[in-house]
């Protein structure tokens, strides 16, 4: 039966699609690669395939997954298969640095960035950013990984050499400037097909990681979707609109990514900074309750039409 196909490695992020593509009698089959084997001998099942592989699965001990879904999307892609979210979503999904320069590439502004690879060289690479704030976050992250503030090199070099220093999965660390916002949040646009859904105020003020899922699995400084957590830590911002939209728009259109999520911060001017493109995008169902409209609903009606236009008899 020609279906559509979700790839994936965290359960808990599917449950809400599954329930929606049920509720609207889309026919699909979970791919879950946690594990697996691609067969480059074989040609794969007729239908729409959509990627929701995650940067940060090495925290739930899925540690090859990208790598393995890579290989399917390939597998996929060279078979004239139609892939939400493929190879080049994943690419930049597991790289800051690629995201940034994509950005900057269709003039979005981001925060100055260096990328280093061992103790000694993150070190050095702060020494630009003396006098100065900066963070440091992992290249391959998700959820926030690596996000420490710093107010002098002196700081980073005692974290450095400390055993409570976190080593990123693939080896880079990026030192960033830190913006100043005259408030506590950032903003996350949300698009589907390309198109812009919404944008949501996320409050900050109690951490870095930002995991905007109603069930998710961050054991750190908090997660802002647990059921304590008060609505108002997410709420959609009703009405905007800014032109980075259609710069944003232009940058997921050069890369074939059809749903993500892209953040930015305002600093004390009012400008805009963007930091992270999430190809594996969630949605807090408070806030879209009080806004009353649901990004999963969204991505569901998408798939389904998607799946639809190629295989008309399928949803007839």
């Amino acid at each position: 039966m020609t279906k559509l196909y979700v790839i994936h490695e965290n359960e808990e992020w599917t449950t809400h699609l599954f329930k929606r593509l049920e509720e609207l009698d889309v026919p699909y089959e979970d791919w879950l690669l946690s594990s697996g084997t691609v067969d480059l001998t074989a040609v794969p099942p007729e239908g729409i395939f959509y990627n929701r592989m995650s940067a940060s699965s090495h925290t739930r001990g899925n540690r090859f997954s990208p790598e393995l879904t890579s290989a399917v999307l390939f597998w996929l892609e060279h078979h004239g298969r139609t892939v939400i979210n493929g190879s080049r979503a994943l690419e930049l999904e597991l790289s800051k640095v690629k995201q940034y320069l994509e950005l900057e590439r269709f003039g979005v502004r981001t925060p100055k960035t260096t990328a280093a690879v061992g103790r000694e060289q993150l070190i050095k690479a702060a020494e630009s950013f003396a006098g100065k704030s900066f963070i440091t976050k992992h290249n391959r992250a998700g959820k926030g990984l690596g996000v420490q503030l710093f107010q002098s090199v002196e700081a980073l070099k005692e974290y450095v050499k400390s055993e409570t220093f976190e080593e990123p999965v693939d080896g880079v660390t990026l030192i960033q400037e830190y913006i100043k916002s005259p408030e506590s949040y950032i903003t996350r646009c949300e698009f589907v097909g390309g198109e812009f859904v919404y944008a949501v105020r996320v409050d900050t003020s109690e951490g870095f990681e930002l995991c905007p899922a109603d069930a998710c699995t961050i054991e750190d400084l908090f997660c802002p979707a647990e059921e304590q957590e008060t609505p108002a830590k997410f709420q959609v911002r009703e009405g905007f609109t800014h032109p980075v939209l259609e710069k944003y728009k232009k940058v997921l259109t050069a890369n074939n990514i059809q749903i993500a999520g892209i953040e930015f911060i305002e600093d004390e001017d009012g400008t805009i900074y963007t930091y992270d493109i999430n190809t594996n995008t969630n949605y807090n169902s408070d806030a879209e309750a009080a806004y009353g409209t649901y990004g999963m609903l969204e991505v569901a009606k998408f798939l389904g039409n998607k799946l639809s236009s190629e295989y008309p008899t399928v949803l007839s």
